[in-house]
């Protein structure tokens, strides 16, 4: 893109445990077209312009990081210890982290799912220009494409309409001290940071994804998601 684009950092979130994958282990660090999960994530982010500082949390007593690290170097990358309970107190942790590696309260933070690991530099590149000038930020999101149901005791209870409703992906894009006041506020049951700038009544951007954006939570994902990166390697 000729467009400039705004300086920005990065929370990767990355301290859960993985276990609706059914792999025995934290997914992130699962091995897909040959690298660990998270290192696509990275990589992605580490190629747009405007990267400053980014730092992956995960959970205190995770080692794997480092190792992945040591061989997958990141150098725009560190890694906090410092993972929470929920999502919501591991993006806390990671913003109080960029702010000791000397971010500024004005500066965009970008939080991404370690888990969406299939998200291209041109999708950041095209919520980093959607959102620059934008005073609230946003996020990645894909307009819902099936019919919506309502359930009841595993029956369809009602056909909900769906004109209007988006399905919310990563990254989401604040500023650093509009996101830190909005997750302190709104508590640990948030599971994105749009819906804790929504409980302070403001607004965020809706910015086009793409489907291939999704969140890798099950063993079905990760054939999928092996699949779009090893055409990725053919396509190069």
């Amino acid at each position: 893109m000729n467009q400039q684009l705004p300086r920005f950092h990065v929370v990767i979130p990355c301290a859960g445990s993985g276990s609706r994958s059914g792999l025995g282990s934290p997914k992130q660090y699962a091995l897909l077209a040959g690298d660990p999960m998270v290192v696509h994530t990275l990589r992605a982010f580490a190629e747009v312009p405007g990267m400053g500082q980014g730092v992956v949390v995960v959970a205190p007593d995770d080692q794997s990081m480092a190792e992945v690290f040591a061989l997958y170097p990141q150098a725009q990358f560190a890694i906090s210890n410092t993972g929470g309970a929920t999502r919501a107190q591991s993006v806390l942790a990671g913003l109080l982290a960029l702010q000791s590696m000397g971010v500024d309260g004005n500066d965009w933070v970008l939080v991404h799912d370690a888990a969406r690991c299939l998200v291209t530099p041109a999708l950041i590149q095209k919520l980093l220009l959607a959102c620059q000038h934008d005073e609230v930020g946003g996020l990645l999101a894909l307009p819902l494409p099936d019919t919506l149901k309502e359930a009841s005791e595993g029956r369809v209870s009602s056909t909900l309409p769906r004109s209007g409703k988006w399905l919310a992906q990563t990254p989401q894009m604040f500023r650093w001290d509009t996101l830190f006041g909005a997750l302190a506020q709104a508590g640990d049951q948030v599971t994105d940071e749009a819906s804790a700038l929504e409980a302070l009544g403001e607004a965020p951007l809706l910015v086009p994804s793409a489907s291939f954006n999704f969140k890798v939570t099950y063993q079905e994902d990760m054939a999928m998601a092996e699949a779009v990166l090893q055409q990725r390697k053919t396509d190069v």
